[in-house]
């Protein structure tokens, strides 16, 4: 079998140009939209933003990996690396590393793209790793770089990269190609674009002994902040974990060749539900807000405490709704102090009651 990067034409990636022309389009206006939005959140919301995109972009990116971080530990951890208010508690050395390099993705956005930068966050990354010949470097090792799935004994190959002794040389080729095609480069292109073949290309390569994943998709992320000229995140890691299979399957096709039309709008379309997602975060915090201002200082603390344990659980709320169930086991109330205090939040109209008796649930009456 051929794959990508041993075809004569590698790596000149085609395409039809005008394939993601309305792609590109609804991300500059939804890139506009969410700016706007952010302008509607104080300080410590906007803080409280930032903290829960970088901390969600992270465990999901290491989800898709099949690597399981804590997601409260990496969210106090990215918290501290900005100097914002959190909890001291521990983090593994692996979600210190994941947070650190969220961080350096969301500080230096701007600057170019470097091997030394990539060492950079191979080296966050694989923070208390030991089962590995080289950290902060590419791969040297002489056998194939492949990923395989399926038997020791039998196993199926997914795809193999090209070989260690190639790497320098294709990593050169992609780094001097993402810095002249950023927004201040001598050829910029659009960022859905930019994106898009940024992290197929560095994905066919494959670097580093492991991590590959995690930082193309970091590089992602940088492509598109850099096309907004400023430190901002959208969901991109979050959306492909919930796409994963499919995810999976788009690369593995795109390896095959370099006609890249299909992986191109496939990637566009993951892009644009990130930043709906996005807006929708910043939205409910916005809501949020409202609310609780509101109601500040009008409920009783067991009602306080409850609501508090609704708007945790963000934008989609408790599955199916709060029960009086759910409240007495948050507040500690008698099954008649609960009826009454949920009673009490309805007529307030800061809750929404559907249904009657044991099957009655409540919804939170943001906007």
């Amino acid at each position: 079998m051929r794959w990508n990067w041993q075809r004569p034409d590698w790596p000149y990636f085609q395409f039809e140009k005008n394939c993601l022309r309305d792609a590109e389009t609804k991300f500059l206006r939804g890139s506009g939209v969410i700016v706007g939005a952010m302008r509607h959140l104080d300080t410590g919301a906007n803080q409280q933003l930032v903290v829960q995109l970088m901390s969600e972009e992270m465990v999901e990116s290491s989800a898709i990996e099949g690597e399981v971080l804590d997601r409260a530990s990496v969210q106090s951890s990215i918290a501290r690396h900005l100097g914002f208010a959190a909890d001291r508690r521990r983090s593994t050395p692996a979600e210190a590393g994941a947070a650190e390099l969220m961080v350096d993705l969301y500080q230096h956005y701007a600057a170019p793209l470097t091997d030394q930068s990539l060492f950079v966050w191979h080296t966050m990354l694989m923070n208390g790793r030991r089962d590995l010949d080289v950290i902060g470097g590419y791969r040297v090792h002489a056998e194939a770089m492949q990923i395989i799935s399926g038997p020791i004994h039998e196993p199926h190959i997914h795809f193999e990269a090209p070989p260690s002794q190639a790497v320098p040389s294709e990593m050169a080729q992609l780094i001097l190609w993402f810095n002249r095609t950023a927004p201040s480069g001598s050829e910029p292109l659009p960022a859905i674009e930019r994106a898009a073949i940024a992290h197929l290309w560095f994905e066919t390569i494959h670097p580093f002994e492991d991590g590959n994943g995690r930082i193309g998709r970091a590089i992602a992320e940088k492509a598109l902040t850099q096309s907004l000229e400023g430190p901002t995140l959208t969901a991109l890691a979050a959306t492909i974990n919930t796409h994963k299979k499919a995810y999976y399957l788009e690369l593995n096709r795109a390896s095959k060749t370099n006609q890249i039309e299909d992986w191109m709008i496939w990637f566009s379309q993951i892009v644009l539900e990130a930043q709906s997602q996005t807006l929708q975060k910043i939205q409910f915090l916005i809501e949020k807000t409202r609310f609780l201002d509101r109601w500040r200082g009008k409920l009783n603390a067991r009602q306080e405490k409850a609501i508090l344990r609704m708007l945790a659980e963000g934008s989609d709320g408790f599955q199916g709704g709060l029960s009086a169930q759910n409240y007495r086991s948050i507040t500690g109330a008698t099954s008649a102090t609960a009826t009454r205090d949920l009673a009490n939040l309805v007529s307030l109209g800061a809750l929404h009651r559907t249904g009657d008796n044991k099957y009655a649930r409540y919804s939170l009456c943001l906007g």
